[in-house]
């Protein structure tokens, strides 16, 4: 459900891969592994190497100096990007434009090199610490800060240097229009609203520039396609549902291939529930007729068993496991091709066999993956062609010639046109982050 204000696990899921024993442990082993991973940040040296490009770049000492003043603003109010401002040394921004304001060439040129360097040091601050409830999964997903040279010769090169300031092109799309809700929600006294867009912003502070990327928001139940710093495409999808075992977490990763034809390995926690009872229901005939395979281990050459031998009513007791597959086909519920990119939830984005379920407003019924409105155009997009299998092998792996990040978000709030949206916050975590935060009294970071 979304909101419109003027100021930016029902369906059983199909979704995660099987999970035998010992799965615990090696989830909480990835975890370990991508839980520490932060973007990289440009060292003191290397600030110190470049020190010469801050003599060139854009001018800031202007008969006017509003470009100037914009900037200052931004570092003034950093602490609404989670910074703290003082590293910024304004005070000093402000001498230096008042030493330039008589026109001496040499106080000039250590003016607009001093904001050079304060525009270098933010933009690479405000890509230091994004929200902790982020999991990088791939390294090669996290956005890297563009280096001085280059920011400094695009801000160079803008017809407004303060129309670039306000726009923050150095962020992603959404970021500055969301900062300034945040300024007007301070502004006015709305501390709920300044609390949400505050947490909202650390979100989207990960999220990248330019490139080509997809995003889906958890909160909108959505997938966005993005190139070159412009939103393409979007389409709806169904994530996981309210239950804690089944949310679809955030994370940050790079879709690395297409299936087709795609089994699905029904997760062994949902066998019981998804398959067993049914059985125990309509009889062994269930299997045949949905295209279930029970299977002898998880291992590649398992061998197929014959599902009369199994105890179903211990089944769906949860007193034994079993490994249960469906075979690709019109009731498979992975439909015709999953995306996948690596990571230890085991969450991937796939077609479905429920169409309808994109009619619903509020779409959380999966397990934790994200069903597709349209998987073909989405394939489309990534691949640039048509995906269809040639034959009826199963399980065709598809390659893309260039991974591409994928940023499984959490977004309550969202910039459209000139208004911001805010959908409901589904799983709650909203209202965790704000408990942690004082419920917006706090005027720090929200991480």
């Amino acid at each position: 459900m979304r909101l419109r204000t003027n100021r930016f696990w029902s369906g059983k899921p199909a979704g995660r891969p099987l999970r035998p024993a010992g799965f615990a442990l090696v989830l909480l082993a990835g975890l370990l592994a991508v839980a520490p991973l932060q973007p990289a940040v440009a060292s003191a040296a290397t600030v110190a190497a470049n020190a010469n490009q801050f003599s060139s770049g854009p001018q800031w000492v202007t008969s006017d100096q509003r470009a100037a003043t914009k900037l200052i603003a931004l570092l003034q109010g950093s602490d609404l990007d989670g910074l703290d401002p003082r590293q910024f040394k304004t005070k000093q921004l402000l001498k230096a434009l008042r030493s330039a304001s008589g026109g001496n060439l040499k106080a000039v040129d250590k003016a607009n090199a001093a904001f050079n360097r304060a525009l270098v040091s933010y933009a690479t601050a405000l890509r230091s610490a994004p929200s902790k409830e982020w999991a990088f999964v791939d390294r090669a997903a996290v956005p890297e800060t563009p280096s001085a040279a280059a920011l400094l010769a695009e801000a160079a090169g803008a017809p407004s240097l303060e129309s670039w300031v306000d726009a923050m092109p150095f962020m992603h799309p959404s970021y500055a229009q969301l900062r300034r809700g945040l300024v007007a929600a301070r502004s006015s006294g709305g501390a709920r609203t300044e609390a949400v867009l505050r947490v909202n912003l650390n979100r989207a502070r990960l999220l990248p520039a330019t490139g080509r990327y997809v995003v889906v928001n958890i909160a909108a139940q959505r997938l966005y396609m993005f190139d070159g710093g412009r939103q393409l495409d979007s389409m709806k999808v169904v994530v996981g549902q309210g239950r804690d075992d089944r949310k679809t977490p955030m994370m940050a990763g790079t879709l690395q291939y297409a299936s087709l034809n795609p089994y699905w390995n029904v997760p062994v926690d949902l066998v019981g529930d998804d398959v067993g009872i049914y059985v125990q229901k309509y009889g062994l005939g269930y299997l045949k007729s949905r295209g279930y395979q029970l299977l002898s281990d998880w291992g590649d050459n398992a061998a197929v068993v014959d599902p009369a031998t199994i105890d179903w009513r211990a089944v769906v007791d949860g007193k034994i496991q079993v490994r249960v597959r469906q075979l690709p086909g019109p009731r498979n519920v992975l439909g015709k091709v999953k995306f996948s990119f690596p990571n230890p939830y085991g969450v991937y984005l796939h077609d479905t066999a429920q169409p309808q379920l994109m009619t619903q407003e509020v779409r959380l019924f999966s397990g934790g993956c994200i069903r597709l409105e349209d998987a073909a155009r989405l394939g489309q997009w990534l691949f640039g062609r048509n995906l269809k299998a040639t034959s009826n092998t199963s399980d065709i792996e598809v390659p893309l010639d260039r991974p591409v990040p994928i940023y499984v978000a959490y977004l309550t709030a969202v910039p459209e046109g000139q208004s911001i949206t805010y959908f409901e916050d589904v799983y709650g975590w909203d209202a965790k982050r704000l408990a942690e935060s004082g419920g917006g009294a706090d005027r720090g970071a929200a991480n």
